[in-house]
C-alpha cells in the first residue's frame, strides 16, 4: 500500500504488521512481560497489538485514536478493580439521580441494597445521587461498586462511595454500561428517566439475544406506585401485541414492591442454577447438584422447543470449558431461539433441584 502527500509525492510504503517477521518482534515483547505467545491468552494479545499497530496503516485520524485508546484504558483499569473482587455475586442497581431521600423508592432501594449484601452480595450502582447513592447506604461503603460517568451536571460521586479504591470513572457510557453487565450476577432496576430506560433495555436486549448470561431482572417500585406496572401495560400492548417481542420474553423481567420478595427471587435463581455458555451450538448449564433420571425426563418433556437436535442430558464438563469443572451440567443442542423460555428452562431446573433436597 502507497500514499501520496500533498502534492503528489508517492510517501514511504505503509509496513503490513501482520507478517511473520512483525508478529516474531510482538512474541518476543509478549515472552518479554512473562506472557507466551503460544497460549491461547497469549495469542490474543498479539491480535491486540497487530490490531493496534493497524490503526498506524489504515491512517485513522486522531480523534478516533484518542477514543479507542481511552476506552481500552478504561476497561483495562475498571477489569482491575474488579478483579480483586471476583468471588462474591454482585448485583446491579439502575434508577433516578434525581429520586429524593424523601421519596419511598430511596427507602425501598436503600433497604433491598441493605437486604443483598447480608445475603452476601455486593453491590454495583453508577455512583450518583438518587437511587444510585441509596444502594450504596445499604450494603455500606465495603461493600459497594460506583462506576462514575462523567457528566458536565453530575460532576462528583456520592458521598458513601467517594474517595473509595472501588469507584471506577469513566469518559464512555459504552463501558461503563459494559462493566454493569460483566460484572454482575442480577440487575434491580428502580422507578428513572433516559438514562435507567437505556440501561434496562440494553440489559434485556442483551438477555433476549443470548449476547449476556441469563441473570434475574427485577423491576422495583415502593407499595402503590404504578410506574412498572405503566411500562409493563406498554411492553404488552405496543411490544408484544404488535409481535415484536415474543411472549416468553416478558418472564426476563419480574415486577415487585418488596425488597425482601426481590432478594428471594435473585438467591433462589442460584439456588441449583450455577452458571451457563455456549460450547459450539450446545447450551451448557452448569448446576450446583444433580438432578435425577426422572427430572431430566421432565425437561424434555416441558422444554422440548428449545432442542435443536437430540435431547437434553445431565453430564460432566465438556473437553473444551475449563472452569467450574466438578458441576454437573445439562446440555443440549439449542435452537438459538425462545432465549426467553431458557429463564423459564432454568426457573424449572430450581424447581425440581429444590424437591429433591
Amino acid at each position: 500500500m502507497t500514499t501520496f502527500d500533498n502534492n503528489t509525492q508517492p510517501a514511504k510504503p505503509l509496513r503490513r504488521v501482520d507478517q511473520p517477521d512483525f508478529t516474531d518482534k510482538i512474541d518476543d515483547l509478549i515472552r518479554e512481560c512473562g506472557g507466551d505467545p503460544e497460549t491461547f491468552d497469549g495469542k490474543l494479545i498479539r491480535d491486540l497489538a497487530v490490531t493496534s499497530f493497524k490503526l498506524i496503516t489504515d491512517e485513522r485520524d486522531t480523534g478516533e485514536l484518542k477514543l479507542l485508546t481511552a476506552a481500552l484504558k478504561e476497561l483495562r483499569y475498571a477489569y482491575n478493580v474488579f478483579a480483586d473482587y471476583h468471588a462474591p455475586h454482585k448485583v446491579s442497581i439502575y434508577g433516578s439521580a434525581r429520586t429524593q431521600p424523601s421519596n419511598p423508592d430511596y427507602a425501598l432501594a436503600r433497604d433491598f441494597s441493605r437486604l443483598m449484601a447480608a445475603a452476601g452480595w455486593l453491590v454495583i450502582t453508577g455512583a450518583g445521587d438518587g437511587i444510585m447513592k441509596a444502594g450504596h447506604e445499604g450494603p455500606g461503603r465495603e461493600a459497594s461498586f460506583g462506576l462514575s460517568i462523567r457528566l458536565p451536571f453530575e460532576t462528583t460521586a456520592n458521598t458513601v462511595i467517594q474517595g473509595d479504591n472501588k469507584l471506577i470513572n469513566f469518559r464512555y457510557f459504552f463501558t461503563r454500561k459494559l462493566m454493569f453487565v460483566s460484572q454482575c450476577e442480577a440487575f434491580a432496576v428502580f422507578p428513572g428517566g433516559f438514562g435507567t430506560m437505556d440501561e434496562l433495555f440494553e440489559s434485556l436486549t442483551l438477555v433476549q439475544t443470548g449476547k449476556s448470561g441469563m441473570v434475574p431482572i427485577i423491576l422495583m417500585e415502593h407499595e402503590g406506585s404504578d410506574y412498572w406496572q405503566r411500562w409493563d401495560r406498554y411492553t404488552r400492548e405496543c411490544l408484544l401485541a404488535q409481535g415484536m417481542i415474543s411472549e416468553e420474553d416478558t418472564a426476563l423481567y419480574t415486577i415487585t414492591s418488596n425488597p425482601q420478595a426481590a432478594v428471594e427471587l435473585i438467591t433462589r435463581f442460584y439456588s441449583v442454577y450455577h452458571s451457563s455458555r455456549y460450547v459450539r451450538d450446545d447450551l451448557v448449564i452448569r448446576m450446583n447438584q444433580q438432578l435425577s433420571a426422572d427430572a431430566i425426563e421432565a425437561l424434555n418433556d416441558e422444554f422440548a422447543v428449545l432442542v435443536k437436535e437430540g435431547r437434553i442430558v445431565q453430564r460432566g464438563a465438556y473437553e473444551v470449558e475449563d472452569d467450574h469443572l466438578d458441576l454437573p451440567r445439562v446440555a443440549f443442542t439449542h435452537t438459538r431461539r425462545n432465549i426467553g423460555l431458557v429463564r423459564r428452562l432454568i426457573d424449572r431446573i430450581n424447581q425440581l433441584g429444590a424437591a429433591a433436597r
